[in-house]
């Protein structure tokens, strides 16, 4: 041990942050009514505002999901779509999805054309009014995706994490939890369309998926070379308008890449700048070392944490005992690992109830949610995962929401007591299994993972 550098190390660990960059430059927001900001309950009001507000579109509609599903739920939001573009053709719809995920089956299923059969076969049938923009933000799946969302359906933006699919939607009585709010707002409309306009659409590497023969990947590999460029470069538009005492300032930031990420640098200024309160949701626990130093800085600063996380059987690759074990299955297992690791290095803030770390379990739903909350005066809505895979991999966006008059209090009060009537406070570390309880499938693969230090890999990827 150097004594020499104790005294700066633990200064370092005990004094509120030492920011290593400047701090960032005050973020220009729409300043939109808190009466027109509305926390939906769940999927079920997701899928019923989301159909309505495509059946009274008038101009515009816009989505941006990681993927339409070829399943009941993504069939019915594109039969909605077409069915608004027949009783009103001038109707403009144009919808954004990943380009990779789009043309492959489910993993572990059969190989198939993916969601891009059901595009093609519902553009024969009716005619173009629906364009679907498949967008490669990578030449391969595996080192990122689209992972943008935000839909914009004339004036309004529902913004949810939340893909399109059975269980996104709630069909057939189960769900993917996520949050859900809708902003009535043109400017910030405009803006999110606006970029999917501007940056997707007039992009050459962005083609369309519901035409016949879409080019394969490896004829595009120059295209997407030069729209990764450009994503590092892009931002949103946004009109910096003045603040009214009844007004939230709301700015939506894009995130790509590891320098110059501006939705991974609004996270960190959050945290650095918390006086008293964090509620953090993620759905896989597998936090980004900046992260992690932040949250253990803000507990030694005497900040209370809330954590809200999925139990490893509300997960979306868990695999049922009684069903045969496929190893996509280890991947909840991981990330309960992560968090037990997590729980025993902070087991003292644990037990003085500083740190609150929520297992969300509800049936055999499961949980989807992501975003901040701090301070009862600022909110982060988005579709980042908090994990590295969205810190540095795949193309990300949130809604940044100020309000220090605490407009929204009240809602998002009542959003977390909802998200915390299927949850369980953990008293200790212990509570969480270990490795040795684990199937014997999953010891035997994680065995031959940490030999090789593989497991610490695909923490970066998946």
């Amino acid at each position: 041990m150097n004594l020499s550098t104790a005294p700066r190390r633990l200064a370092g660990r005990l004094l509120p942050f030492r920011r290593r960059r400047a701090p960032s430059p005050a973020l220009p927001a729409f300043a939109v009514p808190a009466g027109a900001i509305d926390v939906l309950a769940g999927p079920a009001a997701f899928r019923r505002t989301l159909l309505e507000r495509i059946a009274r579109a008038q101009r515009r509609i816009v989505l941006v999901a990681l993927y339409l599903q070829d399943d009941d739920g993504g069939r019915e939001v594109l039969e909605a779509l077409y069915a608004a573009k027949a009783a009103r053709p001038q109707l403009r719809i144009d919808v954004y999805v990943d380009w990779h995920r789009a043309q492959r089956g489910l993993i572990g299923k059969d190989r198939s054309e993916g969601n891009a059969a059901m595009y093609r076969d519902h553009a024969a049938r009716h005619g173009e009014g629906v364009a679907v923009w498949g967008v490669p933000v990578q030449h391969r799946e595996l080192f990122g995706v689209l992972h943008v969302k935000g839909f914009v359906i004339d004036e309004a933006v529902l913004y949810t994490g939340a893909s399109l699919n059975d269980v996104y939607l709630a069909r057939h009585g189960r769900y993917r939890l996520d949050r859900y709010h809708l902003i009535e707002h043109a400017g910030l409309a405009d803006s999110l369309a606006g970029f999917a306009q501007r940056v997707l659409h007039a992009d050459g590497a962005v083609q369309r998926l519901d035409r016949p023969g879409p080019p394969a990947t490896r004829e595009l590999l120059g295209p997407i070379r030069r729209l990764r460029r450009r994503l590092l470069a892009a931002r949103y538009e946004v009109a910096d308008e003045a603040p009214a005492p009844d007004t939230v300032a709301v700015t939506p930031l894009l995130g790509f890449g590891r320098q110059g990420n501006a939705l991974n640098e609004a996270v960190l200024d959050l945290l650095h700048g918390a006086r008293r309160r964090v509620v953090v949701f993620t759905p896989y626990f597998n936090l980004p070392r900046p992260l992690r130093a932040a949250l253990g800085q803000l507990l030694r600063r005497g900040c209370r944490i809330d954590i809200m996380v999925g139990d490893k059987t509300a997960n979306d690759f868990y695999v049922p005992p009684a069903q045969p074990f496929r190893r996509i299955g280890l991947l909840p297992y991981l990330y309960e690992a992560n968090l037990r690791r997590f729980a025993r290095a902070h087991q003292v803030h644990i037990a003085r109830g500083q740190l609150n770390l929520w297992l969300w379990r509800h049936g055999d739903n499961s949980y989807h949610l992501k975003g901040l909350l701090v301070d009862e005066d600022t909110a982060l809505l988005t579709g980042h995962n908090l994990n590295p895979r969205a810190w540095m991999l795949d193309l990300e966006n949130g809604l940044l929401l100020r309000d220090p008059a605490g407009l929204l209090v009240a809602r998002h009060r009542a959003e977390w007591e909802r998200l915390r009537r299927h949850a369980v406070r953990l008293e200790s570390y212990r509570v969480l299994p270990c490795a040795r309880s684990y199937p014997p499938e999953v010891r035997r693969l994680l065995r031959r993972l940490r030999r090789v230090r593989l497991d610490r890999l695909l923490n970066q990827l998946l």
